[in-house]
Protein backbone atom coordinates (compact mmCIF):
# COMPACT_ATOMS: atom_id res chain seq x y z
CA UNK A 1 0.00 0.00 0.00
CA UNK A 2 1.14 3.61 -1.28
CA UNK A 3 1.83 6.61 1.08
CA UNK A 4 -1.51 8.14 -0.33
CA UNK A 5 -3.23 5.06 0.19
CA UNK A 6 -2.20 4.62 3.91
CA UNK A 7 -3.39 8.46 4.77
CA UNK A 8 -6.67 7.44 3.00
CA UNK A 9 -7.03 4.50 5.07
CA UNK A 10 -5.98 6.22 8.20
CA UNK A 11 -8.28 8.98 7.49
CA UNK A 12 -11.13 6.98 7.03
CA UNK A 13 -10.79 4.58 10.12
CA UNK A 14 -10.20 8.20 12.22
CA UNK A 15 -13.81 9.42 9.96
CA UNK A 16 -15.89 5.98 10.83
CA UNK A 17 -14.28 5.99 14.59
CA UNK A 18 -15.68 9.57 15.40
CA UNK A 19 -19.06 9.01 13.95
CA UNK A 20 -19.14 5.44 15.40
CA UNK A 21 -18.34 7.29 18.96
CA UNK A 22 -20.59 10.17 18.06
CA UNK A 23 -23.28 7.91 17.47
CA UNK A 24 -23.11 5.64 20.58
CA UNK A 25 -23.13 8.65 22.70
CA UNK A 26 -26.40 9.86 21.37
CA UNK A 27 -27.93 6.98 21.75
CA UNK A 28 -26.79 6.38 25.23
CA UNK A 29 -28.09 9.76 25.31
CA UNK A 30 -31.24 8.98 24.13
CA UNK A 31 -32.16 6.01 25.97
CA UNK A 32 -30.54 7.31 29.75
CA UNK A 33 -30.35 10.59 29.50
CA UNK A 34 -33.28 13.71 30.58
CA UNK A 35 -35.26 14.30 28.22
CA UNK A 36 -34.95 18.02 26.52
CA UNK A 37 -37.07 20.96 27.90
CA UNK A 38 -40.22 21.67 26.39
CA UNK A 39 -38.79 25.25 25.50
CA UNK A 40 -35.74 23.99 24.41
CA UNK A 41 -35.57 26.77 21.96
CA UNK A 42 -36.32 29.22 23.97
CA UNK A 43 -32.99 28.56 26.33
CA UNK A 44 -29.38 30.71 25.95
CA UNK A 45 -27.97 27.61 26.96
CA UNK A 46 -29.60 25.20 24.50
CA UNK A 47 -27.80 27.54 22.02
CA UNK A 48 -24.40 27.82 23.60
CA UNK A 49 -24.52 23.99 24.22
CA UNK A 50 -25.69 23.64 20.51
CA UNK A 51 -22.79 26.26 19.49
CA UNK A 52 -19.98 24.27 21.44
CA UNK A 53 -20.53 21.19 19.88
CA UNK A 54 -20.59 21.96 16.62
CA UNK A 55 -17.12 23.90 16.99
CA UNK A 56 -15.38 20.77 18.78
CA UNK A 57 -17.11 18.82 15.16
CA UNK A 58 -15.64 20.76 13.41
CA UNK A 59 -12.11 20.98 15.30
CA UNK A 60 -12.17 17.00 14.52
CA UNK A 61 -13.32 16.90 11.05
CA UNK A 62 -10.79 19.30 10.05
CA UNK A 63 -7.71 17.32 12.22
CA UNK A 64 -8.96 14.18 10.16
CA UNK A 65 -8.45 16.59 7.26
CA UNK A 66 -4.87 17.67 7.63
CA UNK A 67 -2.46 17.80 5.30
CA UNK A 68 -5.06 17.96 2.29
CA UNK A 69 -6.56 20.43 0.13
CA UNK A 70 -9.40 21.85 2.20
CA UNK A 71 -11.25 22.91 -1.17
CA UNK A 72 -11.21 19.43 -2.74
CA UNK A 73 -11.73 17.30 0.14
CA UNK A 74 -14.68 18.97 1.77
CA UNK A 75 -16.04 19.97 -2.32
CA UNK A 76 -16.07 23.19 -1.40
CA UNK A 77 -16.54 24.57 -5.08
CA UNK A 78 -19.46 25.74 -7.71
CA UNK A 79 -21.86 22.81 -8.36
CA UNK A 80 -21.23 21.51 -11.94
CA UNK A 81 -24.96 22.64 -12.41
CA UNK A 82 -27.27 24.34 -9.68
CA UNK A 83 -30.15 23.18 -12.04
CA UNK A 84 -29.37 19.69 -11.81
CA UNK A 85 -28.76 20.67 -7.85
CA UNK A 86 -32.24 22.45 -7.72
CA UNK A 87 -33.89 19.44 -9.07
CA UNK A 88 -32.57 16.91 -7.01
CA UNK A 89 -33.03 19.37 -3.68
CA UNK A 90 -36.79 19.20 -4.86
CA UNK A 91 -36.78 15.51 -5.68
CA UNK A 92 -35.37 14.64 -2.22
CA UNK A 93 -37.83 16.71 -0.98
CA UNK A 94 -41.16 15.48 -2.21
CA UNK A 95 -39.38 12.16 -1.23
CA UNK A 96 -39.02 12.67 2.31
CA UNK A 97 -42.69 14.39 2.61
CA UNK A 98 -43.89 10.74 1.56
CA UNK A 99 -41.79 9.08 3.63
CA UNK A 100 -42.64 11.04 6.53
CA UNK A 101 -46.43 10.91 4.99
CA UNK A 102 -46.51 7.00 5.03
CA UNK A 103 -44.88 6.86 8.55
CA UNK A 104 -46.83 9.06 10.56
CA UNK A 105 -49.47 6.52 12.13
CA UNK A 106 -46.57 4.73 13.36
CA UNK A 107 -44.05 7.06 14.47
CA UNK A 108 -43.19 10.38 16.18
CA UNK A 109 -39.64 11.49 14.92
CA UNK A 110 -39.58 15.05 15.97
CA UNK A 111 -41.53 14.14 19.37
CA UNK A 112 -38.68 11.80 19.90
CA UNK A 113 -35.79 14.20 19.19
CA UNK A 114 -37.56 16.57 20.95
CA UNK A 115 -35.85 19.50 19.77
CA UNK A 116 -38.27 21.09 17.52
CA UNK A 117 -40.15 23.99 19.27
CA UNK A 118 -44.13 23.53 19.37
CA UNK A 119 -45.42 26.80 20.03
CA UNK A 120 -44.48 30.44 19.31
CA UNK A 121 -43.04 32.47 22.65
CA UNK A 122 -42.63 36.22 21.49
CA UNK A 123 -41.36 37.31 24.77
CA UNK A 124 -37.84 35.01 23.91
CA UNK A 125 -37.41 36.62 20.39
CA UNK A 126 -33.47 36.86 21.12
CA UNK A 127 -33.00 32.87 22.35
CA UNK A 128 -35.52 31.86 19.60
CA UNK A 129 -32.80 33.55 17.50
CA UNK A 130 -30.09 32.36 18.34
CA UNK A 131 -31.28 28.64 18.39
CA UNK A 132 -32.66 29.00 14.81
CA UNK A 133 -28.97 30.13 13.92
CA UNK A 134 -27.54 26.91 15.47
CA UNK A 135 -30.76 25.07 14.10
CA UNK A 136 -30.49 26.85 10.01
CA UNK A 137 -26.81 27.93 9.75
CA UNK A 138 -24.08 26.32 12.16
CA UNK A 139 -25.38 22.96 12.21
CA UNK A 140 -26.34 22.32 8.12
CA UNK A 141 -22.37 23.50 7.43
CA UNK A 142 -20.69 21.16 10.15
CA UNK A 143 -23.10 18.38 9.37
CA UNK A 144 -22.40 18.73 5.94
CA UNK A 145 -18.61 18.92 6.08
CA UNK A 146 -18.21 16.23 8.29
CA UNK A 147 -20.53 14.00 6.03
CA UNK A 148 -21.05 15.12 2.36
CA UNK A 149 -17.96 16.53 2.62
CA UNK A 150 -14.95 14.49 4.75
CA UNK A 151 -17.16 11.23 4.86
CA UNK A 152 -17.66 11.34 0.78
CA UNK A 153 -14.38 11.77 -0.09
CA UNK A 154 -13.21 9.34 1.94
CA UNK A 155 -15.41 6.67 0.94
CA UNK A 156 -15.56 7.82 -2.91
CA UNK A 157 -12.46 5.68 -3.85
CA UNK A 158 -14.33 2.64 -3.01
CA UNK A 159 -17.29 3.53 -5.61
CA UNK A 160 -20.07 6.40 -5.82
CA UNK A 161 -22.99 4.40 -4.27
CA UNK A 162 -20.30 2.97 -1.53
CA UNK A 163 -20.39 6.69 -0.41
CA UNK A 164 -23.59 7.42 -0.97
CA UNK A 165 -24.93 4.37 1.36
CA UNK A 166 -22.28 4.77 3.75
CA UNK A 167 -22.62 8.30 4.10
CA UNK A 168 -26.55 8.42 4.27
CA UNK A 169 -26.01 5.45 6.47
CA UNK A 170 -24.15 7.02 9.02
CA UNK A 171 -25.79 10.83 9.04
CA UNK A 172 -28.79 8.70 10.15
CA UNK A 173 -27.25 6.28 13.07
CA UNK A 174 -25.18 9.76 13.95
CA UNK A 175 -28.07 11.25 15.30
CA UNK A 176 -29.09 8.85 17.86
CA UNK A 177 -32.89 8.28 16.71
CA UNK A 178 -35.20 4.83 16.49
CA UNK A 179 -38.04 6.36 14.97
CA UNK A 180 -36.46 9.13 13.48
CA UNK A 181 -34.10 6.64 12.03
CA UNK A 182 -35.68 5.88 8.82
CA UNK A 183 -35.95 9.64 7.82
CA UNK A 184 -32.76 10.97 8.36
CA UNK A 185 -31.17 8.18 6.97
CA UNK A 186 -33.80 8.95 3.33
CA UNK A 187 -32.51 12.36 3.92
CA UNK A 188 -28.77 11.77 4.52
CA UNK A 189 -28.82 9.43 1.53
CA UNK A 190 -30.79 12.16 -0.57
CA UNK A 191 -28.13 14.46 0.08
CA UNK A 192 -25.43 11.93 -0.66
CA UNK A 193 -26.67 11.66 -3.56
CA UNK A 194 -26.97 15.72 -4.46
CA UNK A 195 -23.48 15.66 -3.03
CA UNK A 196 -22.15 13.11 -5.93
CA UNK A 197 -24.04 14.37 -8.51
CA UNK A 198 -22.85 17.75 -8.27
CA UNK A 199 -19.41 17.78 -6.86
CA UNK A 200 -20.13 20.57 -4.79
CA UNK A 201 -20.81 20.97 -0.82
CA UNK A 202 -22.62 23.93 -1.13
CA UNK A 203 -26.11 22.33 -2.37
CA UNK A 204 -26.33 19.91 0.39
CA UNK A 205 -25.78 22.96 2.76
CA UNK A 206 -28.28 25.19 1.37
CA UNK A 207 -31.09 21.62 1.50
CA UNK A 208 -29.86 21.10 4.71
CA UNK A 209 -30.48 24.39 5.83
CA UNK A 210 -34.02 24.96 4.31
CA UNK A 211 -35.15 21.01 5.66
CA UNK A 212 -34.47 22.90 9.34
CA UNK A 213 -35.36 26.16 8.78
CA UNK A 214 -38.79 24.41 7.27
CA UNK A 215 -39.18 22.40 10.97
CA UNK A 216 -38.88 24.88 12.81
CA UNK A 217 -40.90 27.45 10.93
CA UNK A 218 -43.91 24.33 11.03
CA UNK A 219 -42.96 23.68 14.93
CA UNK A 220 -43.96 26.93 15.54
CA UNK A 221 -47.18 28.22 13.53
CA UNK A 222 -48.82 24.73 13.99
Amino acid sequence: MGRVDRRVSGALVGWLAFVAIFAALNYVSRFSGPEPPKDVAYRWESSLAALVQFALILAIVLLIARGRDKREFFALRRPNSWGRAAAISIAVIVGIFIIAQALAPFVDPEGEQGLTPTYWDGNRIPQFAAYAFAVIVAGPIVEELVFRGAGFSLLEPFGRWTAVIGVGVTFGLAHGLLEGLPIITAFGLGLAYLRSRTQSLFPCVLLHSAFNATALVLGVAT
